[in-house]
């Protein structure tokens, strides 16, 4: 089964120095820290022309475009944005060290998380729907 592996850009916000490292490895679906290691590495190991790619694709690669526009990242607390991002995004459990995603640990507690919002905004419905202002809505909207 071949997955699709999108677009190509640098993650200035999760790299270190320019985001090329974080880019590939979000691209491929490997860890950072094991894409870091194998530039350092070449670069010691005697193959220079590393430095020189690392350089074009700082210059070449678009930066990752935000999920949130700046309108909207200016009205939510940092706490509420996290919360939305977990919610929206799927949660991917790696499966080999060297993969990008979550431990099944942290996976357990996202999921136990999206849970509770769920059941938080599940019980606000049913009270909405109980009260007597939905009755006077809802006989508003049959006239």
């Amino acid at each position: 089964m071949k997955t699709s592996r999108g677009e190509l850009f640098r993650d200035p916000t999760k790299g270190k120095i320019a985001g090329v490292c974080a880019g590939l490895a979000q691209y491929f679906g490997w860890e950072a820290w094991l894409v870091r290691i194998l530039v350092v590495s070449g670069v010691l190991l005697g193959m220079g022309w590393f430095v020189i790619l690392y350089i074009a694709g700082w210059f070449i690669l678009d930066k990752k475009p935000n999920r949130l526009s700046p309108k909207q990242a200016a009205k939510n607390v940092k706490d509420k944005i996290h919360e939305e991002e977990i919610f929206n995004e799927s949660i991917k459990v790696k499966a080999k060290i060297w993969q990008s995603g979550e431990l099944p640990k942290q996976a357990v507690r996202d999921i136990s998380l999206k849970f509770k919002s769920l059941e938080h905004e599940l019980r606000n419905m049913e009270r909405y729907v109980t009260s007597p202002e939905f009755t006077v809505s809802r006989e508003i909207n049959k006239l």
